[in-house]
């Protein structure tokens, strides 16, 4: 099976959610006309990065009666969407969350699991922590989602990929931080290795779509990439523009690759888990 994957790096306005929809519309639409099959956006693609207090007027619940949603899940018939938003619970704790829209329904919600509270960061004065890490079914196998910190954490992508996860959608808003040299920041620089490495150690396709723009003195990079299970580059974005990346993914990879590389065969899931109870046991 062939997947025609588009990766969407957009300048989102921050708290503006109609303006948000209105890009995210648009970009489907051109997604649409290059036979797409699959489009990811970043993190909070909806609502923007730097919410602080807006964190509760921008939310919104991914459901059909939902005033933006019922927009994307009426467009997610013929192209499968990944979305950024604020989710709010039954019992309103805010959520940074990505949605995967199909066929018209909500296929699998995650919540950002990891809320990094370091230097420029303050999501978890705002935010709750998501406590499920999922792969689930779609029509091209089985998918896993990840949102910026969250793959900065060897745990859920190797939770992900023993949960089948053959496609990992990483989304993120990632500031530049640190000159590599003249073209590349040194941010973008470890989040192309660290993508690169899973790609390459669970034998797997990991896309990433991330935003550009400026918001509250902070630079996004865009730099979308795509790995192949052989760790093989096989598409990467401009930096610092916003632009739709496209690629075809061809998926008979995952079987190739894995004949001749069986690192999911042989990996030891019950001596991961004794050993995990024997260090979470010690005093």
């Amino acid at each position: 099976m062939k997947l025609n994957l588009a990766l969407a790096q957009i300048n989102t306005k921050l708290g503006d959610v109609d303006a948000n929809l209105a890009k995210h519309l648009d970009y489907i639409k051109q997604a649409k006309s290059q036979k797409s099959d699959l489009l990811v956006f970043p993190e909070l693609s909806l609502a923007g990065y730097v919410l602080r207090e807006l964190f509760a007027s921008v939310a919104h619940k991914p459901t059909e009666d939902d005033p933006v949603f019922k927009h994307l899940l009426k467009e997610s018939h013929n192209l499968d969407l990944v979305v950024g938003f604020v989710d709010e619970d039954s019992r309103h704790r805010f959520y940074i969350a990505s949605a995967y829209l199909s066929g018209g329904k909500v296929l699998h919600v995650h919540h950002k699991i990891y809320l990094p509270t370091y230097g420029l960061f303050d999501e978890g004065r705002f935010f709750a922590w998501g406590d499920s890490i999922r792969a689930f079914d779609t029509r091209f196998g089985r998918v896993g989602m990840l949102i910026c910190e969250d793959f900065w954490h060897a745990s859920p992508p190797y939770l992900l990929w023993l949960d089948g996860a053959d496609i990992m959608l990483f989304s993120s808003a990632s500031p530049g931080r640190g000159l590599n040299d003249k073209e590349k920041l040194e941010s973008a620089r470890w989040v192309e290795r660290v993508t690169k490495a899973y790609a390459s150690m669970f034998t797997s396709f990991v896309a990433h779509a991330n935003r550009v723009g400026y918001e509250d003195g902070l630079h996004f990079w865009g730099g979308a990439t795509l790995f192949d299970p052989n760790g093989e580059e096989i598409a990467i974005g401009p930096y610092n523009e916003e632009a739709l990346t496209f690629a075809q993914m061809d998926l008979n990879q995952l079987r190739r690759t894995r004949a001749r590389l069986p690192l999911l065969r042989d990996e030891r899931t019950s001596l991961v888990q004794k050993e995990l109870g024997r260090i979470l046991s010690r005093d």
